[in-house]
């Protein structure tokens, strides 16, 4: 057991944890590690990461969610194993 999924991660990858169970998208960028069993393989709901800003964001904030929604988000989401739930707006 550990205290969250990348001190798991980190563990693994030293070697000194022979398994972990893991975030695919951590998985996929730690080097050290081997997934050895897809998530799809274990039946888990999907993790939705949603976003919003708050009543007290300041101004650049609609551009970061600006970009959030354009293709170039989701091509670098996908890029790293998210799934993108909406159409880009650019």
């Amino acid at each position: 057991m550990t205290e969250n999924v990348r001190a798991a991660l980190a563990l693994v990858a030293r070697g000194e944890a022979a398994l972990g169970i893991v975030y695919s998208t951590d998985a996929k960028v730690e080097p050290g590690v081997k997934i050895v069993a897809p998530s799809r393989q274990i039946p888990t709901p999907p993790i939705i990461y949603p976003v919003a800003a708050t009543t007290t964001a300041k101004a650049e904030t609609a551009d970061y969610l600006a970009f959030l929604r354009s293709s170039a988000a989701k091509a670098i989401f996908e890029k790293y194993g998210f799934k993108f739930l909406i159409s880009p707006t650019t």
